[in-house]
């Protein structure tokens, strides 16, 4: 008997390895360059469990919301992160591609300025130059800012600023405004102090969604169960970053470099902000309400024509979130 199992033993170690079953390469670009409104994507890949569900995650580092949109719209990108008012601008252009998923349920663009400068308010932009990198989500909705503050599209001088070097270009006065996210307020702050200016969209009346995840819409038409597995597991990650944004923070740090941790924890304060509304708190984190989004459809349209226009019930679907995943709105701080 002791020589059957022997036998036996011998046979199984001499036999081959079963092939492990490789995920589904699937990649995300993002919008920019890391950061911690990035880091539950890290966080989720560090714990394996985008792995756990078949899905063998790349992440992509970007070069603005209209690159994203326009390469998960052409296919070159099943995910994205996109300004949700920019990829309706790419889906006018035919782009094929899906919101998903909020991440700012609020605008985060922000303006910012030296009052030294002679700038003290939007009414002030005029023959000024603004500082930020071409496919910046500011500069592709600027003509709907101009419009809202009362000002001509053509009077600032677009100045191509790349986003870790916006603060440096204000401060050698290269630029006299500079845009930016509000999850990077702090920073200007430290900066300049009560020289510093500043307006988020939001306070001209301006508040479409911000970034959001977005998808390709045949890819999602084909591979519906992984889509839904992938947003489930990124809005596990965001709660679970909310609840306790430290160890996101380190799978974050550990995969980009460069970036200084206690100004992460200070932007993922910004970022809870931005992530809170009426229905991401009561329906499901990352909610995207109809309502708001024909109100987007509708800035577009005005401010920018839409090349082909097109049913915004098309742009987005909630169906895929996970209605027991809620944003904690007990973890911001005002």
């Amino acid at each position: 008997m002791r020589g059957l199992r022997a036998a036996a033993l011998a046979i199984a170690l001499a036999m081959p390895a079963a092939p492990s079953v490789a995920g589904e390469a699937v990649n995300l670009i993002l919008n920019w360059t890391p950061t911690a409104d990035h880091s539950p994507f890290y966080y989720a890949k560090a714990q394996g469990w985008y792995e756990k569900a078949g899905i063998d995650l790349t992440i992509e580092v970007g070069k603005g919301s209209g690159v994203s949109a326009l390469k998960v719209g052409s296919g070159g990108s099943p995910f994205g992160i996109a300004d949700l008012a920019t990829m309706l601008v790419a889906k006018g252009k035919g782009a094929d591609v899906v919101a998903l998923m909020s991440i700012y349920a609020n605008t985060g663009q922000t303006f910012y300025w030296l009052k030294s400068y002679g700038v003290n308010g939007p009414k002030d932009f005029a023959g000024h130059k603004i500082g930020n990198p071409p496919g910046d989500a500011s500069r592709v909705m600027w003509p709907a800012f101009a419009k809202a503050a009362g000002i001509a599209p053509d009077s600032v001088t677009f100045v191509n600023v790349g986003p870790t070097a916006k603060i440096a270009a204000l401060k050698s006065h290269t630029v006299d405004i500079i845009s930016d996210f509000y999850n990077e307020h702090d920073l200007k702050v430290i900066e300049f102090g009560k020289d510093l200016g500043y307006l988020n969209w939001k306070d001209i009346g301006l508040n479409p969604y911000g970034n959001s995840l977005v998808v390709n819409g045949a890819y999602m038409a084909k591979h519906p169960k992984l889509v839904e597995d992938f947003v489930r597991i990124t809005q596990k990650a965001y709660a679970a970053c909310v609840a306790d944004v430290a160890p996101c923070l380190k799978a974050l740090l550990e995969q980009a470099s460069g970036l200084d941790k206690e100004n992460q924890e200070r932007q993922w304060e910004r970022i809870k902000y931005l992530m809170t509304d009426e229905f991401t708190t009561t329906r499901a984190l990352g909610w995207i309400d109809g309502e708001r989004m024909k109100k987007d459809y509708e800035l577009v349209q005005t401010y920018l024509g839409m090349e082909k226009p097109f049913d915004v019930n098309t742009a987005f679907t909630t169906r895929m979130l996970d209605g027991s995943i809620k944003m904690d709105a007990s973890k911001v701080k005002r």
